[in-house]
């Protein structure tokens, strides 16, 4: 009976235990893992993104009433306009967010609404520091415990709120950097243009254009799948296509394929200055009527839009890529599924693969690739049918290939401070080089470099740090312990103070019982 008993009271102090812990997680006294500062740049005279990036503040939930010098936490769903400029407006010390590992199991609505936030903190400049990390299991148990915290001290139940003050764990969140935060002055824009040259010697050029780097909330990890990976894809497919049409004297047409990769769109290419140009004179795009015939007759429930806009000619940039062409009194378009070229869906760290609809990106680069060959082999003015189809069979969009180049191209952020500084990006700007002189005939690489004297753009580094996540009481324990030793130490020196009087009453307490 006294070993069960003991058991008893064994499987009871485990018990207790727990309840203090408030979870079955391991205790760690500290964890550390990498989080990734938020953009910083400076685009002519406007300053963007986070300046800040020393971090010493206990974390706390988005929920709580005050965020003042506290390290905000807050999920994907978390993330909104409203919290993210309160805690701001309280002069939080720091805000974390956590992205989820799985993308795809975010719903659609929770992913549009981080977006427009995330587009909506980029506007701006602050010195709070901003950070984002992929989710783990200890930052999970952190967010659920500090979210816990924030709704005990909410309650209105007052031994709930001192339960929670006494036995809940905080979280110290720890960024510590003695070097300061430097301007990147050796930026450099890398250009990858090929040729496929056609019969005709006066025939126009067309060039199709796209940007191959990635924007979004934090450098590292914008990669960048939808805007524009999935471009690129469709470019670099049109290029081993087409090239196989140019191959042979009999279905080589007269004008002359001028594909090209450029970065900095988000940023740099804005600009309306002459380098972003290495070739001026040419036809960009083709002509945009063939479109709507390619979807009416294979596509008819696709809708396809026209959009005129007018070039603000006061502003430093231009809102689409064709604009810059445009200036220059080149024909020019751009094709996209959205109509505001400040879009939320237009640079995200949620644009990863999961975001990507492979049977709209094939159907797509079909509709591109037919309107295209529409148009060079004038096939309208010939009485061709509306319905004809170029590329099929051996010419036909090869879903591997495309997943390939996607998955490829997704595999490392490529956000415009990086490529042609971090050893993945160089391989990568390498391996698109290699694809372009597969398929193409002569391929050309540009490298521009910003005057240092006047940089049109300036980034900055220190953009992925080194955190260290301690486990530690609240301050309102420490006030619990150190109330419950004055006590103590109280009662111990009354009892020296009034040692005799306290020994003659116990004395005469003891003879009184004996009696």
């Amino acid at each position: 009976l006294v070993i069960r008993s003991r058991k008893v009271a064994a499987v009871w102090l485990l018990l207790c235990v727990q309840c203090l812990h408030g979870s079955a997680l391991p205790a760690m006294s500290s964890y550390e893992f990498t989080a990734y500062r938020m953009q910083q740049y400076n685009l002519a005279q406007q300053k963007h993104g986070c300046r800040g990036a020393i971090v010493v503040a206990e974390a706390r939930s988005a929920d709580e009433p005050s965020l003042t010098r506290r390290c905000v936490i807050m999920k994907v769903q978390d993330f909104t306009v409203e919290k993210y400029f309160e805690a701001l407006r309280q002069n939080a010390a720091a805000v974390l967010i956590l992205l989820p590992q799985n993308i795809s199991g975010v719903p659609h609505e929770t992913i549009k609404a981080f977006m427009v936030s995330e587009n909506e903190a980029l506007q701006k400049e602050t010195l709070t520091p901003v950070y984002v990390v992929p989710e783990d299991e200890q930052l999970l148990y952190m967010y659920e415990e500090v979210r816990q915290a924030a709704a005990a001290r909410t309650s209105s139940m007052f031994v709930r709120v001192l339960r929670s003050m006494v036995t809940a764990t905080a979280f110290q969140i720890l960024v510590s950097n003695n070097n300061p935060i430097k301007a990147i002055t050796d930026n450099t824009i890398t250009t990858l243009e090929g040729v496929l040259a056609g019969t005709g010697e006066d025939a126009p050029t067309i060039v199709i254009t796209a940007y191959y780097d990635s924007y979004g909330l934090a450098p590292w990890l914008s990669y960048g799948a939808d805007s524009n990976g999935s471009g690129v894809t469709i470019l670099l497919e049109l290029a081993r296509l087409f090239q196989k049409l140019y191959s042979t004297s009999a279905t080589r047409p007269q004008a002359k394929l001028f594909p090209k990769l450029t970065y900095f769109r988000k940023i740099s290419s804005l600009t309306k200055r002459k380098h972003v140009l290495s070739v001026l004179m040419v036809l960009c795009g083709f002509a945009a009527c063939y479109t709507p015939q390619v979807v009416s007759s294979r596509f008819p429930w696709v809708k396809v839009g026209l959009v005129h806009k007018k070039i603000n000619l006061v502003e430093s940039t231009v809102a689409w890529e064709h604009e810059r062409y445009s200036l220059r009194r080149i024909q020019a378009f751009t094709l996209s599924h959205v109509e505001d070229p400040k879009s939320e869906l237009r640079g995200s760290v949620l644009d990863t693969m999961s975001q990507v609809d492979f049977r709209k990106l094939k159907r797509n680069g079909i509709i591109i690739a037919e309107a295209l060959a529409r148009y060079m082999y004038n096939l309208s003015d010939k009485g061709s049918p509306r319905d004809i189809q170029v590329f099929k069979g051996q010419l036909d969009f090869q879903d591997s290939h495309m997943s390939s180049l996607m998955s490829f191209l997704t595999s490392v952020p490529r956000s415009a401070q990086l490529l042609d500084k971090e050893p993945g990006q160089i391989l990568l700007v390498n391996s698109l080089e290699h694809e372009f002189k597969h398929h193409l005939q002569q391929v050309h690489r540009h490298t521009f470099r910003q005057d240092k004297r006047d940089p049109e753009i300036t980034f900055f580094d220190q953009m992925n740090q080194s955190v260290v996540m301690y486990r530690v009481k609240p301050a309102a324990f420490d006030l619990f312990l150190g109330g419950c030793i004055t006590a103590y130490l109280g009662i111990v020196y009354y009892s020296i103070q009034n040692f005799g009087h306290l020994y003659a009453r116990l004395k005469a307490a003891v003879k009184a019982k004996h009696q």
